[in-house]
């Protein structure tokens, strides 16, 4: 049998040396979060995990763990047969639980004793959380950022991802939320947790190169109820912009038809304009829940922005110190205009870059 190794930290470099991260923790605990790439193979699952922790506390400790060993065996036994069963004799899996106490080690000890060089994580996922706290939280962001700002509507996310389509480098927000950004941004997928939020957050961060410059879409602090962690959101406050601007009635056009799944939703919609954070007159709400009622979304769209979200984003760039690198005004936000302002934003960065080299 080969001993068991021990991982202290849980930064990139110590990862990536490993052929698999085995998360045995529950299901329900491996969705909240977990280790960038690692795989569940729980040696409890959710309903055994409860029921052993019921037992422990409400009967017997013994009890508890000797239905907790014959689950544990019996689904390790089963991991073995399945998972694990074509890893060759030079595997070295990285084991890891909630803060590297039984579970891990019980896993641990039988993939060793295989054969396998096998290592634990001291202090399990708690050790890994920890790394992530102190990235996002205590240290700053040294990512060269530019903003990509603009009124609502107008398609800075499909922007984006045309940028990313030409080299440029990017970090989608909203795609690692799950969410679109605003009151009506909900979609069909719910927001992860927000640990699993920040560990996907970070991974991002990992990939992208500190030497060239990362455009990122102007967010609030919050996208949903996710929040973006102060080392970056210090790092967006500071960061120069690039602006699209488009005409209020084609942005109206365009974020109906990006919105169509909350528009098709009439009872949700009248919910979020009950919600917007403004004191709102009676009589413009009432003409509002009359636009939908009769469809008419794309006056409704037009009327909030004018009304509210416009007014919003104005007072924000008038209080910020930020410096705008271009202007990319566009008469249409139809698929051709957004690969021409994709164009010319790189065009933007490029000269941006060389400007920086040689000064």
């Amino acid at each position: 049998m080969k001993p068991v190794q021990v991982l202290t930290k849980a930064d990139p470099a110590s990862l990536a040396v490993f052929d698999a991260i085995i998360d045995v923790r529950s299901p329900g605990e491996f969705a909240l979060d977990h280790l960038p790439g690692a795989i569940n193979l729980p040696v409890l699952d959710d309903a055994q995990r409860a029921e052993v922790g019921t037992i422990y506390v409400q009967e017997s400790r013994l009890r508890a763990n000797r239905i907790g060993a014959a689950h544990v065996a019996r689904n390790i036994a089963h991991h073995l047969e399945t998972a694990l069963a074509d890893r060759p004799e030079s595997f070295q899996p990285l084991v890891y639980c909630w803060r590297g106490g039984q579970r891990s080690n019980a896993m641990a000890t039988i993939l060793a004793r295989v054969g396998w060089r096998t290592t634990v994580l001291d202090g399990g996922y708690r050790t890994y959380r920890r790394a992530v706290q102190t990235r996002l939280y205590d240290e700053p962001c040294a990512l060269d950022l530019i903003l990509l700002d603009g009124d609502t509507g107008s398609a800075k996310t499909a922007i984006l991802h045309a940028l990313a389509r030409r080299g440029v480098q990017i970090l989608d927000l909203e795609g690692l939320a799950r969410h679109r950004g605003s009151l009506f941004g909900a979609t069909a997928e719910p927001q992860p947790d927000q640990k699993r939020f920040e560990s996907q957050l970070l991974a991002a961060l990992d990939g992208l190169d500190p030497a060239r410059p990362v455009i990122v879409e102007a967010e609030s602090s919050k996208i949903g109820n996710r929040v973006v962690p102060p080392g970056l959101w210090d790092a967006m406050r500071r960061a120069p912009r690039i602006e699209v601007a488009a005409p209020l009635a084609e942005r109206a056009r365009y974020l109906v038809e990006a919105y169509g799944d909350i528009a098709a939703q009439g009872e949700a919609l009248l919910a979020i304009l009950e919600r917007l954070p403004v004191p709102i007159a009676q009589r413009r709400l009432n003409a509002w829940r009359q636009m939908v009622a009769d469809g008419a979304f794309t006056d409704l769209a037009e009327a909030l922005m004018a009304a509210h979200y416009d007014p919003a984003y104005a007072r924000g760039r008038r209080k910020s110190e930020q410096a705008t690198l271009a202007t990319i005004a566009l008469e249409r936000l139809d698929p051709a205009a957004i690969e021409d302002a994709a164009d010319r934003i790189t065009d933007t960065i490029l000269a941006r870059s060389s400007v920086v080299g040689l000064s």
